[in-house]
């Protein structure tokens, strides 16, 4: 098969956190495939084909790469952040279990900076011990499980990064994880909100949890919760490397 697939992370934002190795990529493609507005961060080119598609349509988009990939393509498909990090790696190859005649295909994952690490590094070093993530959508899982997940993260004081706090179909998600949070941890843990980071609407907040609010968060929020050791120095947020 003389087609290829990679599945490549365009970063949190900012064009010079690409990596070397998804440019490259993206300079060789024939057809670039993701949600709108992770498609519209490219630029068009001659002989370059882009597929726009809604955020729901994670396993079409990822039968039409492979499939153009089978048929010769070059075919790149886009996400934000790491591609591995509740992006589309996962779908890619769920579609492919559907399709074992794909498996010689040429399919590479190229990672990216994550906006959980682009946010702790604007924050200074939150995440400088164990920590875990949680995506707090309750899109693909149910609350109860979300739920279960950050009161063990808390009890097992790991520090913790939150994906899609809240949206306007979901606006109640940052105000419940709020409220397993002040139940589980004292009011002084600190959360950042990093919104929009690396893009010239960035905003860094840190608060106590005690005043930590919902409306702190949106779509395009990361929220970092530290551990019990997590404090401040200066204007920076920091985890020790060591525990107690």
């Amino acid at each position: 098969m003389s087609g290829w697939l990679a599945v490549a992370g365009l970063g949190p934002g900012d064009e010079a956190l690409l990596t070397a190795e998804v440019r490259a990529a993206l300079s060789e493609a024939t057809d670039v495939l993701g949600y709108i507005p992770y498609v519209a961060r490219i630029a068009p080119r001659p002989g370059l084909c882009l597929h726009p598609s809604d955020n729901r349509e994670e396993l079409a988009r990822a039968r039409h790469a492979l499939a153009l990939a089978a048929a010769g393509a070059r075919a790149v498909i886009v996400s934000s952040g790491d591609p591995g990090v509740f992006a589309m790696a996962s779908a890619v190859f769920e579609a492919l279990e559907d399709r074992p005649d794909w498996e010689r295909l040429d399919i590479r994952v190229l990672p990216g900076i994550t906006a959980m690490l682009a946010a702790a590094a604007r924050a200074g070093a939150p995440l400088g011990h164990d920590f875990c993530v949680i995506n707090l959508s309750d899109n693909l899982k149910p609350w109860a499980l979300i739920e279960r997940r950050l009161r063990l993260a808390a009890r097992g004081d790991f520090a913790m990064a939150f994906y899609n706090p809240c949206s306007a179909a979901r606006p109640e998600g940052m105000g419940r994880a709020l409220a397993v949070l002040r139940e589980e941890c004292e009011p002084g843990r600190l959360v950042t909100f990093a919104r929009a980071v690396s893009t010239a609407q960035e905003c860094i907040l840190t608060v106590p949890l005690a005043e930590a609010a919902p409306q702190m968060a949106d779509m395009r929020t990361i929220v970092l919760v530290g551990n019990r050791a997590t404090r401040r120095v200066g204007r920076f947020v920091y985890t020790p490397r060591r525990a107690e």
